[in-house]
Parts: C-alpha cells; structure tokens; sequence
C-alpha cells in the first residue's frame, strides 16, 4: 500500500488526524510526499496497525527535518542499547513517567527536535496511558495583542537539566544537557506560521526580567498553553501504533492513569533547522 489507500479521520478541527490504509514499510516517493504535507497542516498523525522494525522506524524519521536522527542524552541510562532509539517505558516499579509534565521534547537543544516518533510495543493493560498534544499555533493565535507584541520582543532560556533536577530528583553530569536560549515567539521553519515557543518541561527563565517578572509571565504563558483547550486533541494507544508529531509546532503531556499496569514504546526523534524569529 502507499499513500493511494490513505484514510484519514480528524481527531479535532485545529490538530491531530488518525490515518489508516497506509504500510510504512513501503514509503515510496507519494507516500513521503503525503507525510510531510499531512504533518505540516494536522501537526500530528496517529498511524495504527503498523509493523515496524528499529530500522523501518528509523527510516519513516529520516524523511522529516534534516534527516539526522537525534540521539538522547539518557538514552542508555534508560535501557536503550541503539543510539537512535531512545525507550520510553512505565512499570509498576517506576517512579515517574517520561512526559507526565506540559513539554516540548528537548527544547534545550540549539537545534532542536523536527518531529518525534513513537511506536507502541504495549499499551497498558485496561486502557490508559493517553497522550494530549497543543497546537502552539493556536496558542499563539489566542494570545491577545498586546501580549503577542510582548512576547516578540523576549527570549528565553531552555535548560536540559532542568526537568531531572527540579522534577525527577537527581543532578545530571555537567555538559550532559544543552542550555540555549531561544525567541519566545519562533517561525515555524516549514509553514512559516508563528510558533508560542515555551514550555513548562525546559523553559526556565525570560531573559531581562527580575524574578517576579519572569515567575508570573511564565505562569502565565504556561497556564495559557495548558487550559486553551481548543488547541487540543487526545490520542488513545494501542500496540502497533506510531505517532509522528511536529515538535516545534505542538507541546504534548503524557498521562499516567494507568499504574500499577506497564506501558512499553520507543521513540525515534530527527533534528531540525536552528529557529529563528
């Protein structure tokens, strides 16, 4: 099959459309081309009922971005034993989950992540487990003028070892994360739209601002990104599914309802373009 059997059902009218029809072990030249288009409008597509090895994985990712696979910093901790394939798993022994806060995946990074990948190898048992995803289009769309006019005026500071110090409890090896700062508002380096670019996961501070200034902004940006419901659409997994999502224009929050069942994915992540304003 290539993109001729493609169906797609809209998950909401601003994000998020599930496709069927479609073998991502046979990507030819309209089925990449059907991705790329797809991706860019909807920001996140959930693709069910594939079989997908490590390098069929792999392969779907290369088409997005700049092709170069991103390789995460606590790939191994994690368990991973391919660089590329960084695991995401959940048991009843966990004490956290990867992606139960508001976030953009390694904003941190001068060059940050295109578009993600993951493929669910065991969606818990009972159900559970869902993952939400923001238009960060449409968050900066709802922003009044005023202060849309701020905020493209600011920058801001994305720290990698901020989520493992302030939230999971432990002090990463120092030079183990990217510390870059970063437009509060972005371009989008394929649709040119514009792009809310913080996120409560990495985003420590607005440069120029004293403490209160930069706690109550935030918040705010914040608390904004995570009540405009409109900009929202929820996925539910199943086993053979793969999500690809736009990493720049999207924030997502994984649920963690499902304890003390397990919840085993891998995630495959392409570098973009460095942002600009």
């Amino acid at each position: 099959m290539s993109a001729t059997g493609w169906h797609e059902v809209q998950l909401g009218p601003v994000i998020g459309s599930e496709v069927t029809g479609v073998d991502l072990n046979q990507l030819d030249e309209a089925l990449i081309a059907r991705l790329r288009d797809r991706l860019a409008e909807r920001q996140v597509l959930v693709i069910r009922d594939q079989q997908l090895s490590r390098e069929a994985h792999k392969a779907v990712a290369r088409i997005f971005g700049t092709g170069q696979l991103h390789r995460h910093a606590l790939n191994k901790a994690r368990g991973g034993d391919v660089e590329e394939v960084y695991p995401v798993r959940t048991t009843a022994e966990s004490k956290m989950t990867a992606g139960e806060a508001w976030h953009t995946d390694v904003s941190c990074d001068p060059d940050p992540i295109a578009a993600s990948l993951l493929y669910m190898h065991q969606a818990p048992a009972g159900g559970g487990g869902d993952t939400i995803y923001s238009s960060m289009y449409e968050c900066y769309e709802r922003l009044s003028a005023p202060i849309k006019q701020l905020a493209e005026q600011l920058s801001a500071t994305h720290d990698g070892a901020f989520p493992y110090r302030q939230i999971y409890g432990f002090e990463p090896e120092a030079g183990q994360f990217n510390r870059t700062v970063h437009p509060v508002v972005i371009r989008h380096p394929v649709t040119g739209r514009k792009v809310l670019w913080v996120n409560r996961g990495f985003t420590t501070g607005i440069k120029g601002l004293n403490h209160v200034e930069n706690r109550h902004l935030l918040e705010m940006f914040f608390q904004h990104i995570e009540s405009t419901l409109t900009a929202q659409c929820r996925v539910r997994w199943e086993d053979r599914t793969l999500v690809i999502w736009d990493n720049v224009a999207t924030q997502h929050h994984a649920v963690w309802d499902y304890f003390p069942n397990a919840r085993y994915a891998e995630r495959v992540s392409v570098v973009g373009p460095i942002l600009a304003e």
